[in-house]
């Protein structure tokens, strides 16, 4: 597998590049800035791929997804927590300084299809302890595993759409992450009708990706039905200002798209687009969506996870973790279709765009 590097972006700027299991550097954009926040604290970690330098004839729509003109994201001090974001009014902030030491594989990620999930795969990662626990779980954490099978739970929200892309609202949240879990994190995900391609942007709590327990943007991509990396593997970075890995604020709603432009897969975040995945990544033709899906995942040591899904709250209560506005770019009326994958996480469907999702797990 890749070992560790450190890459730069084309404008210049020293920028967290997380890959397949980490960390790395930081961004100072010189925007908006709040008070010193605590650094991320360690975890093992390798840096794959760097993104890609950008291909100066790439450039985004001038309008974002949503139909608004790109705006700098309002970011905060690097090392920000997601709380200290939110208190300051904040979106964004580099994560800490953080070791990076070399590793055998990506961390895992799962995937979903019409009728279809990756229920479980194979791995040698082992997901470092916790480094804060805000809330604590109130139960015993998952038990203790080897890492080497990883289950996948899902709530999901789907529709066959031919499209140009697609957005959403999604709430960030900080949902507990049990000490022998992967992750808990909330995407968008266009893909090809067979589910075998797909580009994907959402926030994750993933302490083997991240090194923490925070909320961070990320992006993702599968070609062929084949793993890819966290944040890298062909990712192009644009935004001088927001990056995959930056910490999130918290409790808060944010709009996330994917969009086919010019020969790429733009990323959308917030205010700004952020980066793109180039056409030329895929063997096959893939510039427009067969389906687009958006979800909840927890990938876990068992499948009777400690970990919680969304906000922690199960999808049938009315302040559960929601999913909103989901629309399409020149594509059909939405009309999303939701299912879980486990009785531990419910999904409750509100709207034809709307849906509310999560749980707290076996615990």
């Amino acid at each position: 597998m890749l070992k560790s590097r450190r890459g730069l972006l084309a404008a210049g700027l020293s920028v967290a590049v997380i890959g397949a299991i980490g960390v790395a550097s930081t961004l100072n954009a010189g925007a908006e800035q709040i008070p010193d926040g605590p650094a991320a604290a360690t975890a093992p970690a390798e840096v794959a791929e760097a993104p890609a330098a950008a291909d100066p004839a790439l450039k985004p729509p001038t309008i974002l997804p949503w139909g608004e003109e790109p705006q700098l994201v309002k970011r905060g001090q690097d090392g920000a927590t997601s709380r200290a974001l939110k208190a300051a009014g904040l979106s964004a902030a580099a994560p800490g300084e953080t070791d990076v030491s070399d590793a055998d594989e990506y961390a895992p990620k799962g995937r979903s299809s019409k009728s279809r999930s990756l229920q479980t795969t194979r791995t040698t990662v082992v997901p470092p302890k916790p480094l804060q626990l805000d809330p604590p779980p109130t139960a015993t954490a998952s038990p203790s595993s080897s890492g080497s099978t990883v289950h996948f739970l899902y709530n999901v929200g789907w529709q066959a759409a031919v499209s140009d892309g697609a957005y959403a609202n999604l709430t960030i949240n900080k949902p507990v992450l049990a000490q022998a879990d992967y992750h808990t994190l909330a995407e968008l995900a266009v893909q090809s009708a067979d589910g075998t391609q797909i580009v994907e942007v959402g926030w994750n709590v993933d302490r083997v990706v991240n090194g923490d327990d925070d909320p961070h943007l990320f992006v993702y991509h599968w070609v062929n039905g084949q793993t890819s990396c966290y944040n890298g593997c062909g990712y192009v970075q644009y935004s001088n200002t927001i990056t995959p890995g930056d910490t999130l604020s918290v409790d808060i709603q944010k709009k996330f798209g994917i969009q086919f432009y010019g020969g790429a897969w733009w990323i959308a975040y917030d205010t700004e687009w952020v980066g793109y995945f180039p056409a030329n990544l895929w063997t096959v033709d893939f510039a427009k969506t067969g389906m687009v899906q958006i979800f909840g995942e927890v990938a876990a040591s068992s499948a009777q996870p400690c970990t919680q899904m969304g906000n922690g709250l199960a999808g049938l209560e009315t302040t559960a973790a929601r999913i909103g506005s989901v629309a399409y770019i020149n594509g059909p009326t939405p009309d999303v279709a939701v299912r879980s994958t486990s009785s531990l996480y419910q999904v409750s469907r509100q709207s034809t765009r709307t849906f509310r999702y999560g749980g707290a797990g076996a615990c």
